[in-house]
């Protein structure tokens, strides 16, 4: 049980927004704007706060307002109550069971592995609806704007703030078309990839650097090679036999598997980090996203990775 709050102790609840404002831009003409109220309202609601306090929380220098040592010490507690309010109502939004669950990942990542999935998941679970998110403008997972995420993360995220499931090593190889694969011989090696079109993707163009230092071959950057903005179009260059594409996940195994693509030479190499499922620490037992969570996980270890 918690112990009763002395609600009288607090200024007035509503006039705080106007101080925050106004202490935030160090003028109330700028905070009556921000806050679409006129001017003498926010100057209202700041002379609200003063008397409740006892004291004068801003002084006048010309024309300008500045926060008294009073108005200095009172801010902090009022910006951390605001955000954690705030917090508050975002933790109810994601835990709302009627809300979708917001699943973020990447173009390819879905496209080729994820989506695909989405129909079991929601036959089992008709009771829990999916929002797929593919647009984030950065690779690291935004936990703002989704509920999950399927990332690539280099290093394992902070465990005080987020819970991680490990999915997928980050394994780079290659992968064409069987008449390109043809065109190189009856044993290719590094080097013959070397001499072809290949396709790198602009967020990991060092992942050829990589995977050719790795076999020992050093890799001109003036190599005959496309960038492209997803390795969703690199495979699509790849099958079309036009480029060899560096593949880093479990994406392209039906294709493999049905001889659309083939891995050219043996040579593979694990970078650091790997694919997994995340989550705020404080979502993991939320009902919808354990669920969610323990049925990718499931179909991650049913998915084979053909071998080179």
């Amino acid at each position: 049980m918690h112990g009763k709050i002395d609600l009288h102790k607090l200024p007035p609840l509503k006039a705080l927004k106007g101080f925050e404002a106004a202490t935030r831009r160090q003028s109330i003409r700028d905070a009556a704007d921000e806050l679409c109220l006129t001017h003498p309202a926010v100057s209202h609601q700041v002379q609200l706060i003063e008397d409740a306090l006892g004291v004068n929380l801003f002084a006048q220098e010309g024309r300008h307002i500045v926060s008294t040592e009073q108005g200095r010490i009172f801010y902090p507690y009022v910006r951390a109550a605001f955000e954690s309010l705030i917090e508050g109502v975002e933790a109810v939004h994601r835990n709302a069971p009627d809300k979708a669950l917001r699943v973020q990942t990447y173009v390819t990542a879905s496209i080729r592995w994820l989506a695909r999935r989405m129909p079991h998941f929601l036959a089992e679970h008709p009771n829990i609806k999916l929002t797929l998110s593919t647009c984030a403008v950065e690779w690291e997972f935004d936990d703002i704007h989704a509920d999950v995420g399927l990332v690539y993360c280099e290093s394992l995220p902070d465990p005080a703030r987020y819970h991680w499931i490990p999915l997928f090593d980050y394994a780079l190889s290659t992968v064409c078309s069987p008449a390109l694969r043809a065109r190189l011989g009856p044993t290719p090696s590094v080097e013959d990839i070397l001499k072809q079109p290949l396709a790198a993707v602009y967020t990991e163009v060092r992942n050829w650097n990589t995977w050719f230092e790795s076999a020992g071959v050093a890799f001109d950057p003036a190599s005959s090679y496309l960038v492209v903005d997803t390795l969703a179009v690199a495979l699509e260059m790849a099958l079309d036999g036009e480029a060899i594409a560096l593949i880093n996940g479990p994406f392209v195994s039906h294709d493999l598997a049905a001889g659309r693509l083939v891995k050219p030479v043996l040579h593979s190499t694990r970078c650091p980090g790997g694919w997994g499922l995340i989550c705020r620490k404080d979502m993991q037992d939320n009902l919808r996203v354990r669920t969610f969570m323990d049925w990718v996980t499931r179909n991650a270890a049913e998915t084979v990775l053909i071998p080179a």
